[in-house]
């Protein structure tokens, strides 16, 4: 529609308490086409704007007389625009008598985009209206883009602080969904294949129906951007997209806006055709900018997929979830990767049979990153070697600092060593920076033995390893803090919140890890290494 056939299809609001000029003045906007809607009132007006709020259906323009019986023209143009829903209403004030300059000066103050002296020309009239349309639209047309503009950076620093690939879908969809004032979701399209997607939470449920349609989405943004590296953006018909998956039992057109991160995975942001249709050029592009920002986001994201999995795989290769049988000894080990995606531990487990006894260890290096999985595999390696010629638990802590230091000067790292005698239960333990061993009792008590020293990689001295003796029934407990540290609370709270549960698990190993996993290992930021060990009876 061009613009003067849309400003000649307007409603007019026209407010005169005269009958005679409110019809005529009706007459002359119906003959160009215009919509009226005659008032006699400030009163009446406001009902009638009270009314068409409500239905959604303001008029485009209000034609006010300024000598209203009950409010002057001036007064009622200053009370609409104090209200944010009728402030865009453009008001062109007019009358017959109130025509001195300063008459004109004070509806511009009021409000009043423009003022009318009658009689007035038909042609005149006409073209006063149509200009302040013009000038309301465009400037309504404005301020919508700001918003839309502040919304798009809003989701943009929302979608780089995401720090999972789900976390940056969600967020993406949720802009998106804000910008076209419809359903959205967002997929991206991982190199090992994997989709990870995000829906918009509000509006509609967008979740997909089945896993065969999640894959056949998967397999649609394959072929749409096969070949086809650059942003662009495409229309599903309804047989290709899964049904339902924007409102529930509606089949509908999707619109597909892709781009791709720097490695080549595609980035997808979907809506309902129509509603994106119903949007303007100036929406449509936001989106494609979504994309493309929701594609720069995902690429270090990406990378990091890759490397979390490289260090899980070497994290899991080296960390079997049972260890050898050793003489005397039952020992039960677990390890639990963190919840959050974005954080790779280098915590760990080890268990060594050596000719003075089962030396036993449970440590962490410090970060999160691949380098501190590669260097717990280093610390594991090392401890084994030193333990096969001199397993004293002081000495391999001796070594161990002094491998960090030459090989990796930057890194530190906390380990609990303990080395038991089975046929005796006596254990020397030496701790460096580390939880400290907790001893559960069958008689109901459990205890943390008092063993402490600085963290290997310091290059401190240490002390003396602590001695103590295992009973018949006790079970030796070694942990990593990914079990029981929590932000914001204290680690003794922590620690004794640990002691409390060991007190009060059944008896046996097993039944001790799991109900200490159940009762502190759900949803953690850090990794859990976990070693639990008892004298075998008989």
């Amino acid at each position: 529609m061009s613009l003067m056939a849309d400003e000649a299809s307007t409603t007019v609001l026209v407010v005169d308490d005269a009958a005679a000029s409110r019809y005529a003045m009706g007459a002359v906007l119906r003959r160009a086409g215009h919509s009226v809607i005659p008032v006699a009132s400030a009163r009446e007006a406001l009902a009638e704007l009270d009314l068409r709020l409500r239905s959604g259906a303001l008029p485009d323009v209000a034609l006010v007389d300024v000598g209203l019986p009950d409010m002057s023209g001036f007064e009622l143009c200053r009370l609409l625009k104090a209200q944010p829903p009728m402030a865009a209403l453009p008001v062109v004030h007019f009358s017959a008598a109130a025509v001195a300059p300063s008459d004109r000066c004070r509806g511009l103050d009021a409000g009043g985009e423009a003022y009318l002296t009658v009689p007035a020309e038909p042609e005149e009239i006409q073209a006063v209206v149509r200009a302040a349309v013009r000038g309301a639209r465009m400037r309504n047309g404005a301020e919508a883009l700001v918003q839309r503009l502040t919304l798009l950076s809003e989701t943009i620093v929302d979608v780089q602080a995401a720090r999972t690939l789900a976390e940056l879908a969600g967020a993406a969809a949720e802009g998106a969904a804000r910008l076209t004032r419809s359903p959205a979701a967002v997929f991206v399209l991982g190199e090992d294949g994997d989709l990870y997607s995000g829906t918009s939470r509000a509006r509609a449920r967008t979740t997909l129906p089945d896993a065969g349609a999640h894959e056949a989405v998967a397999r649609l943004i394959r072929r749409l951007t096969d070949g086809n590296p650059g942003p662009h953006d495409t229309v599903v018909p309804a047989p290709l997209w899964p049904p339902g998956f924007f409102r529930p039992g509606v089949t509908e057109d999707a619109r597909l806006v892709l781009a791709r991160t720097e490695g080549g995975a595609p980035v997808c942001v979907a809506t309902p055709a129509r509603g994106i249709r119903a949007t303007s050029a100036d929406t449509a592009g936001l989106v494609a900018r979504l994309a493309q920002a929701a594609a720069l986001a995902a690429q270090p994201l990406l990378m990091y997929q890759v490397e979390r999995h490289v260090a899980l795989t070497l994290q899991h290769s080296f960390l079997p979830k049972r260890v050898p049988e050793f003489p005397g000894l039952d020992v039960v080990v677990r390890y639990v990767p963190a919840s959050r995606q974005t954080e790779i531990g280098g915590d760990f487990y080890a268990a060594v049979s050596t000719p003075g006894g089962t030396l036993t260890a449970v440590g962490d290096v410090v970060g999160h990153s691949l380098e501190a999985a590669t260097v717990m595999v280093e610390i594991r390696h090392a401890l084994r070697a030193y333990a096969v010629e001199d397993p004293d638990p002081a000495e391999v802590a001796r070594r161990l600092d002094r491998m960090l230091q030459h090989y990796h000067p930057d890194v530190t790292a906390t380990v609990c060593l303990a080395l038991v005698e089975p046929d005796s239960g006596h254990v020397r333990i030496a701790n460096a920076g580390h939880i400290p061993p907790l001893i559960v009792h069958e008689s109901g008590v459990a205890e943390y033995v008092q063993a402490a020293g600085p963290l290997l990689g310091l290059g401190l001295e240490r002390p003396e390893p602590t001695e103590t003796v295992l009973g018949p029934t006790d079970r030796l407990l070694m942990v990593t803090d990914g079990l029981i540290e929590t932000r914001g609370i204290d680690l003794s709270s922590s620690l004794e919140q640990l002691r409390a549960a060991a007190t009060d698990a059944p008896l046996g190993m097993d039944s001790l890890c799991d109900t200490l996993l159940h009762c502190f290992g759900r949803d953690r930021e850090d990794d859990i290494a976990m070693l639990a060990l008892r004298l075998r009876l008989g």
